[in-house]
């Protein structure tokens, strides 16, 4: 479990989150959700310790953020921001082997290997391992970031916007990936996402953030209503039944 108790970070006397109650359940995909500039990332970011709190706790699996040791958070939590950019020319297996830093220190073992070989297969990349990042398109490099994650082996995976550049093709591929990870790798996923209709149909809960604090939380089908998005969004949204569940449409 992810548990943040009255979280707080301030900017100004005009920006502020918190504070912030929140426990995000153990397994599945938590979806944040909300208008730009409502917080998530912010609150994304704190939670994986690339961000100071100005007040509050947050723990991951009963480990305190602040002040458990960096080499031992980095095998409980990993996290893939929006910004990703390498100045040195790597291939998609040099970028995923990243991942086993905390565990081998840049000696990769042979089990090591084995987990970045399994990695690459588990995100559809084997046919793309020994070519460059540059190489890539945007829907394959996000993919080969999220293997990197991935690779890292921790039971709590965050994402900030993962779908961000890609079309809706690579977008629903991305979502149905990171469905299975959670599903098959037993991983806990939080995930901010913009669009409201793949929260509502890969996620196992969506926490509702506007205004740096967090004003609904609960399943697909507690949040995805008229009542609820409209209010969090700030403009009319009507709900529909789609073909495989709640659809949101907003004018």
């Amino acid at each position: 479990m992810i548990s943040l108790s009255a979280v707080q970070k301030s900017y100004s006397s005009d920006v502020a989150i918190g504070p912030v109650d929140l426990k995000i359940p153990t397994g599945g995909i938590t979806a944040m959700v909300g208008p730009n500039g409502a917080g998530k990332s912010t609150l994304l970011t704190m939670i994986g310790r690339l961000l100071g709190l100005d007040a509050g706790a947050i723990e991951i699996a009963g480990y305190d953020v602040a002040s458990t040791a960096s080499k031992d958070l980095a095998k409980i939590v990993s996290i893939l921001r929006q910004e990703n950019h390498f100045v040195t020319r790597l291939t998609v297996r040099q970028l995923v082997g990243f991942g086993r830093f905390p565990h081998s220190k840049g000696r990769l073992t042979r089990d090591d290997e084995e987990i970045i070989s399994r990695s690459i297969d588990f995100l559809n990349l084997n046919e793309l391992e020994n070519r460059y990042l540059d190489q890539l398109s945007g829907g394959q490099r996000q993919r080969a970031y999220v293997a990197m994650v991935l690779a890292q082996e921790t039971d709590h995976v965050l994402l900030d916007e993962p779908l961000n550049n890609l079309d809706m093709k690579h977008s629903a591929q991305m979502m149905q990936l990171l469905h299975k990870a959670a599903r098959e790798l037993g991983r806990t996923i939080v995930i901010v996402l913009h669009d409201i209709n793949f929260a509502g149909h890969y996620a196992d809960h969506i926490c509702a953030v506007k205004d740096g604090k967090v004003i609904e939380f609960g399943t697909p089908a507690e949040i995805m209503t008229d009542e609820v998005l409209s209010r969090v969004f700030d403009t009319p949204v009507t709900v529909i039944d789609g073909p495989r569940g709640p659809l949101a449409v907003y004018y």
